[in-house]
């Protein structure tokens, strides 16, 4: 496994970074007449919010948030309003309901019905995971010693899926001696996950259930001892317990609890399998501690106790009687080192691989002969081999700009590393790759159906200038046949936090985009990581801003340099990417002729200021403390919902889930009330609440792209390349 800050600190940040829950709210004290869902949606009206006052002063400045009633989930007027707001959205779009199913049929059909993955081999078993045509989900099977061996079922997603509108399996995790799964199960979309236990051998079910959990088990050598993560009110996961199988839940015992409220914690099996491993993490510090995987009851110990200072990130990796140590201490872009299994304190740690300035160290992935790194220059990631013994290479993949990744590699002992690529006009391809005679033998490439070929569009990478001269990389694909004389639509995409770097990836789905003549870009804007740790620091706290100008201006060099049509230019983005929109049409509503925010961060002061919130705090690494007076200015001066004003707005698409565990629903709720009071303009505004799901929309291998289906009609209609344009 990839030991990573991706994998263990992006990932995990991402699952809980805008998990806000409903706290110490005002009650309400008007009643508004209840909304009522309407039948005709097509003569329906927008709705319009009722406003309740509500001031909030800190450093001398008071804020009024009008729409503050809306974060009430359980109250049927709020549920009254949005479902109003989904007629209305319903209403507006009913014109373009044929083309969405022509789009979702066009979509889904580019899919392989009855696709599986490569197998990989663990520990003695295949692993599979496949779909049948006509399943919304996928079943895990293995088959022992050869792949010629009968295939032995370990869970069918469609059989667990059938009771519930939403269902999303967690980890699954077969223990030492391959008799006995754990598996997590969420029915709600809230990422709160209930462990069971299957009997591999028998196929029956356990009587154990855990609840309230991230959603993996991590078993000990001894086949019956298994920890675990839970979570508290606001979903931070914060304590670690050990469960012996055949004893109820209550009597599990809690061997870790992080009871700093800035930090979230998660447990792991080393890839040697000989350490169970906990990890807390902060947005900027990392701290371990592990056990003996044969003793569980031991005690864990630190491998390095955490920076009180907030500003040591480090993760760990087992190899023989070592451990590889990932770490910015001294540097900045990070550095390899090693040390002894039992001297861990810095003072043992020696230097495998120096920080340098222009490469950002990214991961690493132990073999019994080689180490390979996943490195980043100039925004693309190079894998690195290098043997403990002889002369080290860099894998060439034959493209100057694509993604590229170790994949699952649970095998120690192999000269063979799985490797998965990709780029804007390469579908998705895995590949074992021997270090030893540099072949790349290809497994298996994600089928495209329908005639899809990529010569048939071209790829390419420009750099656009910001204003204070930086230059920024944006990643560009087209259908051969659409000029770049300024006549094209283009849709323009980010993210832009967190440090998480958006890579140059393949889309089947953006093919009915590309199909119909549109442009589509990814700014690597700064507050990833694509450029170096640099990157993600100069777009963060004091400097966030620059995220939001960073894309406005890659959107002008796409117009300058003829890409786009400066009159069909849109913009989409979700989560922090949301932020991202709401930032933009604020700061330049004139340039976008359409905008997609999905799941959008949009009330960012409110938020950052409720510390009964205990994730607030672990969020001020990223967004600063407004409880101080500079962050506060700061932060108030792009916080789109702070900063909606009696203007003209483009034409926007909003769209969340009621049980988000991230962004909360009533966050774009508000934001849209908003902008509906204020716009000066006739442009379009919807809001789209799925009622069933949260923060990756609807479960399912087809359901969710009835949405995106949605989000096409919209952006193509607009474009005037819908089959019809009557949108205004």
């Amino acid at each position: 496994m990839n030991s990573t800050k991706s994998l263990f600190q992006i990932i995990l940040l991402a699952c809980f970074a805008f998990t806000f829950i409903q706290c110490g709210q005002d009650t309400a004290t008007e009643k508004a007449p209840k909304l009522t869902n309407m039948n005709d949606v097509t003569n329906v009206t927008a709705p319009v919010a009722k406003k309740v006052k509500k001031e909030m002063t800190i450093h001398g400045d008071t804020r009024v948030d009008n729409y503050y009633w809306l974060n009430q989930r359980e109250d049927q007027e709020v549920i009254s309003y949005l479902n109003a707001e989904n007629d209305f959205t319903k209403g507006k779009l009913k014109h373009t309901e044929p083309f969405q199913e022509k789009l979702y049929e066009e979509i889904i059909g580019r899919i392989q019905k009855d696709d599986s993955s490569v197998p990989y081999k663990d520990n003695g078993y295949w692993y599979i995971r496949r779909f049948e045509e006509g399943k919304e989900y996928s079943i895990r099977a293995r088959k022992k010693g050869s792949l010629d061996a009968k295939e032995e079922i370990m869970l069918d997603e469609n059989e667990l899926a059938a009771p519930y509108d939403f269902y999303s399996l967690g980890g699954t995790s077969v223990s030492q001696d391959n008799k006995l799964l754990a598996y997590g199960e969420d029915t709600l979309s809230r990422r709160i996950y209930t462990l069971k236990f299957k009997n591999l051998e028998t196929g029956e079910m356990l009587d154990d259930v855990i609840e309230n959990t991230t959603g993996r088990g991590v078993w000990a050598n001894d086949n019956k001892t298994l920890f675990y993560s839970v979570k508290d009110k606001s979903l931070r996961s914060y304590k670690i317990f050990k469960h012996k199988l055949g004893t109820p839940s209550s009597k599990d015992v809690e061997v870790f609890h992080e009871d700093d409220e800035t930090f979230g914690t998660f447990v792991y099996k080393t890839k040697s399998d000989k350490y169970i491993v906990i990890g807390s993490f902060h947005t900027l510090t990392g701290e371990y501690r592990v056990v003996n995987a044969d003793t569980p009851d031991d005690e864990f110990r630190i491998i390095l106790p955490r920076d009180r200072e907030g500003n040591h990130e480090y993760s760990i990796a087992h190899y023989d009687d070592k451990f590889y140590i990932r770490t910015n201490w001294n540097a900045k872009n990070f550095r390899l080192m090693v040390t002894d299994e039992n001297k861990t304190d810095k003072a043992n740690w020696t230097e495998v691989i120096p920080n340098r300035d222009d490469v950002l160290l990214e991961g690493m992935d132990i073999f019994k002969d080689h180490l390979v790194i996943s490195e980043r220059k100039a925004g693309i990631t190079n894998l690195r081999v290098r043997p403990w013994k002889g002369e080290e290479h860099y894998i060439d993949f034959g493209e100057s700009a694509y993604l590229a990744y170790t994949s699952v590699n649970p095998d120690f002992n192999t000269d063979v590393v799985r490797i998965g690529y990709q780029s804007m006009t390469t579908p998705n391809s895995t590949y074992d790759y021997n270090m030893n005679t540099k072949k790349m033998e290809l497994k298996k490439q994600t089928a495209v159906l329908g005639g899809f070929d990529s010569k048939n569009y071209t790829t390419e990478r420009i750099f656009a200038t910001a204003r204070d001269g930086v230059k920024v990389p944006v990643s560009i694909v087209y259908k051969n046949t659409t000029k770049k004389d300024g006549t094209a639509p283009l849709l323009l995409y980010a993210y832009g936090s967190y440090g998480s770097s958006m890579d140059p990836y393949f889309s089947s789905v953006r093919l009915s985009l590309l199909d119909r003549g549109f442009v589509y870009a990814i700014a690597h804007i700064r507050g990833g990581e694509e450029m170096g740790r640099h990157w993600y620091e100069d777009g963060k706290k004091l400097k966030k801003k620059n995220t939001f100008t960073d894309f406005i201006d890659c959107g002008e060099e796409l117009i300058k340099k003829g890409y786009a049509d400066k009159e069909n230019l849109f913009a989409m983005g979700g989560s922090a990417g949301g932020l991202l929109m709401g930032a933009i049409v604020n700061m330049r509503p004139e340039m976008w002729k359409g905008v997609v925010a999905a799941v959008p961060f949009v009330d960012v002061v409110t938020t950052m200021l409720d510390e009964t919130i205990p994730l607030t705090t672990g969020e001020w690494d990223e967004w600063g403390n407004p409880n101080d007076k500079e962050y506060y200015d700061y932060m108030k001066s792009y916080s789109p919902y702070d900063n909606v004003e009696a203007k003209a707005y483009p034409n926007m698409l909003v769209t969340t889930g009621l049980h988000d565990s991230q962004v909360q629903y009533w966050e774009p709720a508000k934001w849209v009330a908003k902008l509906r009071d204020m716009k000066t303009d006739k442009n379009t505004l919807l809001l789209h609440t799925n009622m069933e799901a949260g923060h990756g929309g609807a479960s399912g291998r087809f359901a969710r792209y009835k949405e995106t289906a949605m989000e096409y009609a919209f952006l193509l209609d607009l474009a005037g390349k819908g089959e019809s344009t009557m949108m205004n």
